[in-house]
């Protein structure tokens, strides 16, 4: 391995040795950590499947908060399985530390759990009130069913005015006594007439 450890262009050809039998080896980019750093990147570089050169701020910012020798012994301790969500977890956290230098991610955590106690008060008193509205509700019905099971013959006052408006004005006796009074003036009308003539 000797052009393979080299840090080159990407793509870029290592020179041609002596011996011209053996093929020209192809070098990829440097990680995005090796770059900063200005280090060779090898095959075996810890910080490269999880630091692509494509994306050196991700770098930058965990290196800012833990130093690369940290965070290349840390992913050292861990197995492969863990490291990408330990270096997912070290840019957060070095993010947090940036935006917030005395509390980090603990003043995250407090922030997302005071919002989390005001929607379980909020939540807690739509409940209560929803509690209240279905008591009121039960009695309602309960008061309307009571009044339903009262006697026919005991009508309500209510019952009273409801059956007088829905009477007619003209029917019975009023009717008759209406035509009793037509009549008779039709006959005081018929004895004055000779007078006028």
């Amino acid at each position: 391995m000797e052009s393979s450890d080299t840090c080159s262009a990407p793509f870029s050809q290592s020179p041609t040795s002596s011996n011209s039998s053996s093929p020209p080896t192809v070098v990829m980019s440097p990680c995005a950590a090796c770059k900063i750093l200005r280090r060779k990147c090898a095959d075996t570089c810890v910080l490269a499947p999880y630091f692509p050169p494509t994306q050196p701020s991700k770098f930058t910012i965990a290196h800012r908060v833990f130093g690369a020798s940290n965070i290349i012994k840390f992913l050292q301790e861990l197995p492969e399985s863990q490291r990408a969500d330990a270096v997912t977890s070290m840019v957060y956290e070095a993010s947090a530390r940036i935006r917030d230098p005395v509390y980090g991610c603990a003043g995250a955590i407090c922030q997302l759990q005071k919002q989390v106690n005001e929607l379980q008060a909020q939540l807690a008193k739509a409940q209560a009130e929803l509690v209240n509205m279905q008591l009121q509700q039960a009695n309602l019905v309960a008061l309307i069913c009571m009044e339903m099971t009262q006697s026919p013959q005991q009508q309500s006052p209510q019952q009273s005015v409801d059956n007088f408006i829905s009477t007619p004005p003209h029917s019975g006796g009023y009717q008759s006594g209406m035509n009793f009074l037509i009549e008779e003036n039709t006959s005081l009308n018929s004895l004055w007439e000779p007078l006028w003539t």
